[in-house]
């Protein structure tokens, strides 16, 4: 693996942000990460242990966790990460002086945004929520896959949907309507693949040679991730765009809804001493 290390994509992640406008998703940081420094298909695809990321990603996750740790970077709760004001003020940045400054005894066992603990081999209970979650729809039969993603449209909005899961359907997997506005409506053809590793583009175009002349609509669904020409093909111009959701996002989408993810809130209580000194 030729991938640079966290603390070598640092810079790259804060130009990244940067030449994006001050703001960028995850995928956009790593696409322009990629291009800037000329990181080639295999290193961009090389995959991070079992789980759904790629080293790089994996990597990049790191950088982005001690650049927030540092102050120069914040993220929302919908993935998008900006520049604080002292990132912006920052220029060149030195690596070392932001990992010595994050180095302590938080540092052990912590998780980096939508990664993995620091100890690869670590036991379950140490993996992160997204992680066993993962797993947990890895283990499912096929056709329970098909009924959970199905489940998972129906409350995104989703009307119709039906899974049709029937060999020699030219690998559609299910059909539904979205409503946009409560006025047009939209067929949308999608298909569910329960994989560890990355799509590949060859599956975006098989994807896209059976929805035609059935739907210009496509939603591929997988519990992996997909390959920097997968996602290309998907938004080919001249060609019938393809939606793509991977594991990371499926997971974070069942999180919302509650679907087989609980979160819990933990009650704090204050004592008000001035109340008390006050009656």
């Amino acid at each position: 693996m030729t991938a640079p290390t966290p603390m070598r994509l640092m810079n790259p992640t804060l130009q990244a942000i940067r030449e994006s406008g001050g703001s960028a998703s995850i995928n956009e940081i790593t696409e322009r990460v990629i291009r800037n420094l000329d990181i080639s298909d295999d290193d961009a695809n090389e995959p991070h242990g079992n789980g759904p990321q790629t080293e790089l990603e994996y990597r990049l996750a790191w950088a982005r966790t001690d650049l927030k740790k540092y102050g120069l970077v914040a993220n929302s709760s919908r993935g998008v990460w900006t520049l604080t004001p002292e990132g912006q003020k920052a220029g060149e940045i030195d690596p070392q002086v932001i990992g010595r400054a994050n180095r302590g005894a938080e540092r052990r066992g912590r998780v980096p945004e939508g990664g993995e603990t620091e100890d690869e081999n670590g036991a379950e209970e140490n993996a992160s929520w997204q992680e066993r979650l993962l797993n947990a729809l890895l283990g499912m039969d096929p056709s329970a896959f098909e009924r959970l993603c199905q489940r998972m449209l129906r409350e995104s909005g989703f009307i119709e949907v039906e899974v049709t899961g029937r060999s020699g359907d030219e690998g559609i997997d299910g059909h539904g309507i979205i409503r946009m506005g409560g006025l047009i409506s939209f067929p949308v053809l999608f298909q569910c693949k329960r994989y560890r590793g990355n799509v590949a583009a060859g599956v975006v175009r098989d994807f896209r040679g059976a929805m035609a002349g059935r739907s210009d609509k496509g939603l591929l669904i997988t519990t992996g991730g997909f390959t920097r020409d997968a996602r290309a093909e998907a938004t080919r111009d001249g060609a019938p765009p393809i939606d793509l959701i991977d594991g990371s996002l499926l997971a974070d989408k069942l999180k919302e809804l509650g679907l087989g993810v609980k979160t819990e809130m933990v009650e704090q209580v204050t004592v008000d001493a001035a109340f008390f000194a006050g009656i």
